[in-house]
């Protein structure tokens, strides 16, 4: 393993103790400019997000309606009733996204499995970067005003439901996470800059509990007055 990295896991509660439980849940609310931008009603309202860490799996509840919830793997995307009567689903639900641009329009179960596959690899980060197949390497430090942060690059598998298969994710002096570069490739591909605040610790894990998506400008500097997507998260319980 990358020494940088076993370090990094080490510091957000090690990856023993990661591997001892099968999934997180947490209230969320979300905000933002993409759901202008891809015609959708934005829900200010909290939800509650459920991953299965190792199985790649998620759900948000209530999901459009308050008896609906969503459920998300990299094959599947579903609206259901809590009493898992199925509303809409799509298989293979990654072939829908192809020729999609930034303004494309998208349905709720384009959001579904957009925001279920986003929030299973932000509640794994960075074990995320642990898993099989999964590259990384440490690049030159990034200078942030007065700070040094270090710097991996990670190369996904196709297996892995991600973002894309290239990413960047900087770490302070106390090896936690400031900020997720990547391409949104369900989105046309733009460049994204993603930026982390408010670490906690929930059972013994650490993670960042607040997020802030922006477009990348071609200096590789987020561009602070183009918020794409605000993700804030609160009572956390890993089981």
């Amino acid at each position: 393993m990358n020494a940088l990295l076993a370090e990094i896991l080490e510091a957000h509660g090690g990856q023993d103790l990661w591997r001892s439980y099968e999934c997180v849940d947490a209230d969320i609310v979300t905000g933002g400019g993409i759901f202008a931008l891809k015609g959708l009603t934005q829900d200010a309202a909290a939800q509650r997000i459920t991953v299965w860490m190792q199985e790649g799996l998620s759900s948000l509840t209530p999901f459009g309606e308050p008896d609906q919830c969503s459920v998300c793997s990299a094959d599947r995307i579903a609206i259901e009733k809590l009493d898992s009567t199925v509303v809409a689903e799509r298989l293979s639900p990654q072939d829908s996204f192809v020729g999609h641009q930034m303004n494309t329009p998208w349905d709720p179960l384009h959001w579904a499995y957009f925001s279920g596959v986003a929030l299973w690899n932000y509640l794994s980060t960075p074990f995320l970067l642990a898993l099989p197949g999964v590259r990384v390497e440490e690049l030159a430090p990034w200078t942030e005003g007065h700070e040094s942060w270090r710097v991996l690059k990670a190369y996904f598998p196709r297996s892995v439901a991600t973002h894309s298969l290239t990413q960047e994710f900087f770490f302070g002096a106390d090896l936690r996470l400031r900020r997720h570069d990547y391409r949104v490739n369900l989105a046309g591909g733009f460049a994204a800059s993603q930026l982390t605040f408010d670490y906690v610790e929930a059972g013994g894990l650490r993670l960042p509990t607040r997020r802030r998506a922006y477009l990348c400008g071609p200096d590789r500097r987020p561009v602070l007055d183009l918020l794409l997507l605000s993700i804030d998260l609160s009572v956390i319980d890993f089981r």
